[in-house]
């Protein structure tokens, strides 16, 4: 490729492209229709590659795919555009109404996740005879453990579910993203021999408060100035500029000072969503404003899952970790409905319903492309192909599989839900 904007151009092509045949043929949800047909015809490329040698397909699309840093390109990049578009649309007052259960579920639920799927992964792994070490497997299950928002924000918009369940499944998948990434950072030290044993366990519980914590302050304060400009002002151009600017610049920021920016960019979304709309707006800028994020969170996702799809060039696939992945698909399902038990279980005893909540919690904690992310950001190891191999077909399973049945299985465990909107 010449140069990124060629890749680019490639990019959006395949998404018009691919875009159009879904649209036509499969009518399915835009971003799991991009996501299979990119899977698909790079299985097909493989396939031709390895019955003809000769016309290095596969060799031509890692080519192509190594000018695409997706780890760092979604971390980022693509990930504050996202959070941030998708905290706009979070209501305050709904959660507000759950913040234990989400704290909870961001914070315990994704830490007893990533030990009961470690634990799980040690044992499937040693009746396979896959070699990777109970650090590895803990790392493993801190980047599987958490919820994408993206994923999980975009099944949301066409299910029809209770606004308090809605907000609750919402909620958890925004912040525990800020969560995952100080576990998996923590894990991942700890598996190559770089931790701070000095630091201790209460050390390590203050470093992850301080991420948390810290980047909720700087969200909460840069919104904050934000909405003071906002209100000052009466220009939908400036505005917008002046949304994307807090979108970066508490991205960067919070990258500067250690907090987690992830944290920063959702308090900040929230802020604007409700707060901001709601007092320094007015019906003009609301819709522009709406429109414009809309429109970036459409593409940014179209680009994200077509990459998903293509990525699939970049691991090589073994029999062992094909069937440890086989195996680890029903046991993280069960894990997160552990974890969503109890974590959820001491804050929802008066609930009617909760049992019914608890399966919604489990099938819609979908996992995307922040999995693959962190996947493809190991660093060169014996165990990073069988880890990413394994999270890969994780991550396929949970948007397709139950992307495409979260409003099935939440009509059948919650009574008297209404049928999803067209």
């Amino acid at each position: 490729m010449r140069s990124s904007f060629d890749l680019l151009s490639l990019l959006l092509v395949l998404a018009a492209v691919f875009g159009y045949v879904n649209h036509r043929v499969l009518r399915l949800p835009l971003t799991v229709g991009l996501l299979l047909l990119a899977l698909s015809g790079t299985i097909l490329l493989i396939a031709a590659d390895a019955v003809v040698p000769g016309l290095g397909l596969k060799a031509a699309l890692r080519a192509v795919l190594a000018g695409v840093d997706l780890p760092s390109a979604l971390l980022n990049c693509f990930l504050s555009f996202l959070l941030f578009a998708g905290a706009l649309e979070v209501d305050f007052a709904d959660l507000v109404a759950g913040t234990g259960t989400i704290l909870t579920l961001a914070t315990l639920g994704t830490v007893l996740s990533t030990a009961l799927i470690a634990a799980s992964l040690i044992g499937v792994a040693a009746g396979l005879g896959l070699d990777i070490p109970p650090t590895w497997c803990l790392v493993f299950g801190a980047l599987i453990s958490p919820t994408d928002p993206v994923a999980v924000l975009l099944v949301l918009k066409r299910v029809g579910l209770p606004r308090r369940l809605q907000a609750m499944v919402a909620g958890e998948s925004l912040f525990n993203d800020g969560v995952a990434v100080v576990v998996f950072a923590l894990m991942l030290s700890l598996a190559t021999g770089t931790q701070d044993h000095a630091r201790g366990p209460w050390g390590i519980a203050l470093l992850f408060l301080t991420q948390a914590v810290g980047g909720g302050l700087l969200g909460l304060g840069l919104g904050w100035a934000a909405f003071e400009l906002l209100r000052r002002i009466d220009d939908y151009n400036v505005e917008l500029i002046v949304s994307l600017a807090l979108v970066t610049g508490t991205y960067s920021l919070a990258g500067m000072l250690g907090v987690s920016g992830p944290v920063g960019v959702v308090v900040a979304g929230i802020l604007i969503g409700n707060h901001g709309m709601q007092l320094a707006m007015n019906e003009t800028t609301r819709l522009h404003l709406k429109t414009f994020w809309l429109l970036v969170d459409d593409t940014l996702n179209a680009l994200l899952f077509l990459l998903i799809g293509l990525e699939i060039a970049a691991i090589e696939l073994e029999a062992r970790a094909l069937a440890a992945m086989a195996a680890m698909i029903p046991i993280v399902l069960a894990a997160r409905w552990i974890s969503v038990a109890a974590s959820a279980l001491p804050l929802s005893l008066r609930l009617p319903d909760r049992m019914g909540s608890f399966a919604v919690l489990t099938w819609g904690g979908l996992r995307g492309g922040i999995s693959v992310a962190l996947a493809l950001s190991l660093p060169p190891t014996p165990y990073k192909e069988p880890i990413l191999t394994i999270a890969y077909g994780i991550v396929v399973f949970s948007i397709v599989v139950q992307g495409l049945t979260l409003d099935r299985v939440a009509r059948r465990t919650l009574a008297g839900l209404p049928a999803p909107a067209p």
